[in-house]
């Protein structure tokens, strides 16, 4: 696909809803008792993928536009699928899936796209395994494909080593089945949508600074619910309303949750004119954005910030390279083991479209202010990829190509529907 500079941007855009909460819907609506509705869930491949493998488990989902109807079959009402489950491109599913997996009463096998088979899964393999559930890498070689053999859990206290919303999840969620107290203890605070979830749905999980607990055994009620637009596809609409000159974009019901807002703590401090309407903080926090053009400015990103906006940080890096002085982008080194090796490739094309951006073993130095030029870019099938060079296009002199444009499926199928009728 090619795009090119555009002279405006106005309007306003609703955001499809949360990735990372849809998924979520999906796996405590199948483990607990009764029906969940949930509308606003998101229609993309990701999320998809958790639907049909809830269903080869045995569970009903109705899936309409208008709202996904999940028929749960309780904590222990999962059946042994009958083949493979495919996980597809998607990681949450992948990590979160095999927690729940770890205390069933029969074996599966996940596997996924060839990304998904190189993202490591030792991460969940060693507390798993810590908890008494066998977990195999089929291959042998710490990834996808997985064998899950499902065995009586025991409860333990988990040190992670590292901020991870999957990790804490895939064992939050073994906990669940486990014959006593679970408890994960983080570096640094990663998104916390599971327990927020999970006490909704009725477990009895606390949360103490770092550490989060969760009892066995819980009996999980159906819940209704209302997931909030995905704040990291939100992030595309904040860098273009901040860049584009003369830009008003107003996006609206954007989830707020401060484990996951740390692109607005940047953009403002980066200069950026964001205004917070119509908030909500009933549940998973919620508001309107208002964002207008601004003049930008580097800045140090590093420390606790990085969990609250790993996703984001490809688009922040299209930022940073429009903003005058140096941006430092440290602690990042996850970037490295997403769908693509994201500093890498950050690196290479903003490189070529003229940006002074060096790679580090675990960020990215960037000295802003040059103008950029279009460029032929391969997205490598990463859908942050793709729509953050879309988002560096608007600004930037001729063409931009995006090979593999379409890996926005994965989360956002109509962004460049929104892209485009907001440019004119």
């Amino acid at each position: 696909m090619i795009f090119q500079s555009v002279k405006q941007m106005k309007g306003e855009v609703t955001i499809p809803g949360d990735k990372s909460i849809s998924h979520r819907a999906v796996m405590f609506g199948s483990l607990a008792d009764g029906t969940t509705e949930v509308t606003n869930f998101l229609q993309g491949a990701d999320c998809l993928s958790t639907i049909d493998a809830f269903r080869k488990m045995g569970i009903e989902i109705e899936n309409t536009q208008e709202k996904i109807l999940i028929h749960g079959r309780g904590l222990h009402g999962l059946k042994a699928p009958s083949s493979i489950l495919d996980m597809g491109n998607s990681g949450t599913t992948t990590r979160l899936i095999s927690g729940i997996l770890a205390g069933q009463a029969f074996e599966s096998t996940l596997t996924g796209d060839a990304s998904i088979q190189k993202r490591p899964m030792r991460r969940i393999m060693e507390p798993l395994s810590m908890m008494g559930g066998s977990i195999i890498s089929i291959n042998g070689n710490d990834c996808a494909p997985l064998r899950i053999t499902g065995a009586p859990l025991h409860g333990i206290h988990y040190h992670s080593r590292v901020a991870s919303a999957q990790v804490k999840s895939a064992v939050l969620l073994a906990g669940l089945y486990a014959d006593g107290e679970t408890l994960v203890t983080e570096p640094s605070l990663s998104r916390n949508h599971t327990e927020i979830m999970l006490r909704c749905f009725g477990a009895d999980l606390t949360v103490e600074n770092k550490t989060a607990k969760v009892c066995p055994e819980p009996r999980l009620q159906g819940q209704k619910i209302v997931v909030p637009g995905d704040i990291s596809s939100a992030a595309y609409f904040i860098a273009a309303g901040l860049l584009v000159p003369g830009a008003e974009i107003l996006i609206k019901n954007v989830g707020i949750n401060p484990t996951r807002d740390g692109i607005l703590k940047v953009a403002r401090e980066m200069g950026g004119n964001i205004t917070l309407l119509n908030e909500n903080y009933d549940g998973e926090p919620t508001a309107d954005l208002l964002v207008k053009h601004s003049r930008l400015h580097g800045i140090v990103i590093e420390g606790d910030l990085i969990p609250t906006l790993i996703d984001e940080l490809p688009v922040i890096n299209v930022m940073a390279a429009c903003a005058e002085g140096t941006t430092v982008i440290r602690n990042a080194a996850e970037l490295k083991v997403k769908e693509s090796n994201r500093i890498d490739v950050m690196v290479r094309y903003l490189s070529a479209m003229g940006c002074d951006i060096t790679g580090t073993d675990d960020g990215m130095i960037i000295v802003g202010g040059r103008p950029l030029h279009g460029t032929e870019v391969d997205s490598h099938l990463d859908h942050r990829i793709a729509m953050s060079f879309a988002i560096a296009s608007l600004i930037a002199k001729g063409e931009t190509k995006i090979k593999g444009s379409d890996a926005v499926n994965i989360s956002y199928p109509d962004f460049y529907k929104d892209l485009r009728r907001l440019s004119r």
